[in-house]
C-alpha cells in the first residue's frame, strides 16, 4: 500500500487483516510527487517479493475549477505529477515486476471528467484523457504478455474530491466507495480477460450495488 498519509494506510492495512484473516500489507508511505522514490520502488519490491501482481493507480488531485489562463503553473505541475507523470513512473518501476507474474494486472482510475471539454475543469480532466491513452498505449504494449491493463471510470463517488467538486452536493445521494470494490477485484481476478478497456461503472443511487459495469476500448 502506497499514500502520503500514514494514519489511512494504516486504516486500510486493518481493514486487510480483518478480510485476510490476519495477513497484514506492506505500507510504503511516500509522495507520489517524489518521482525518484518511484523509481526505486520496483527493485525494493523485487527483492522483497520477487514479482507483482496488482498494480492499481487510484492516487488523484482535483485541482482548483477555474478558467485555463487562472489556473497558477505550480498548481498545474502538481495535478500533472500525481494524475499522469506518477503513473507513467509507476508503469516504468514496476513493468518488469508486472511481466515476472502469471497473470500481471494494471488498473488505473479514470474520470467523466475525460469524455468530452468541460469550462473549468482544465487540469484535472487533461490529466485524466491523457492517462486515458496512457493506459491504452501501455495495453497496446503489453498485448502479447500476461498482463492485462485497464481503467475504470467509478462514476459519482462519496469522496472529499467529489465534495470539493460539488459542495451543494447532498452526499447521502451519492454511493459510497467500496459500491465499486467489485469491479477492481473482477479486473485483478487471475481469470480476468478483459485488456485496454475503460470500464465505466453505471451510475446507482445511495447505498444500492452498482450493475455490471460496461467497456470500451482505450485510448
Amino acid at each position: 500500500l502506497l499514500g502520503r498519509n500514514a494514519a489511512a494506510l494504516e486504516e486500510v492495512d486493518d481493514a486487510v487483516r480483518r478480510v485476510a484473516g490476519g495477513a497484514g500489507a506492506t505500507l510504503v508511505p511516500f509522495d507520489l510527487r517524489d518521482h525518484a522514490a518511484i523509481d526505486r520502488l520496483g527493485g525494493a519490491l523485487y527483492e522483497r517479493h520477487g514479482r507483482l501482481d496488482i498494480l492499481v493507480g487510484n492516487a488523484g488531485l482535483l485541482g482548483t475549477l477555474t478558467p485555463l489562463p487562472q489556473i497558477r503553473p505550480e498548481e498545474w505541475d502538481e495535478v500533472l505529477a500525481v494524475n499522469l507523470t506518477a503513473n507513467w513512473r509507476l508503469i516504468r518501476s514496476l513493468d518488469p515486476l508486472l511481466r515476472l507474474s502469471p497473470a500481471g494486472r494494471a488498473i488505473f482510475v479514470t474520470s467523466g471528467a475525460a469524455k468530452a471539454p468541460r469550462a473549468y475543469w482544465g487540469s484535472y480532466a487533461v490529466t485524466k484523457a491523457a492517462l486515458e491513452m496512457l493506459a491504452g498505449i501501455y495495453a497496446a504494449e503489453t498485448a502479447r504478455t500476461a498482463v492485462r491493463v485497464n481503467l475504470v471510470d467509478p462514476g459519482r463517488l462519496r469522496t472529499r474530491m467529489r465534495a470539493r467538486a460539488y459542495p451543494g452536493e447532498d452526499p447521502a445521494t451519492v454511493p459510497e466507495p467500496d459500491s465499486v470494490t467489485e469491479v477492481f477485484v473482477a479486473l485483478a481476478e487471475e481469470a480476468c480477460t478483459r485488456h485496454g478497456e475503460i470500464v465505466r461503472v453505471p451510475a446507482a443511487p445511495a447505498g444500492a450495488a452498482p450493475a455490471p459495469a460496461a467497456g470500451r476500448q482505450a485510448g
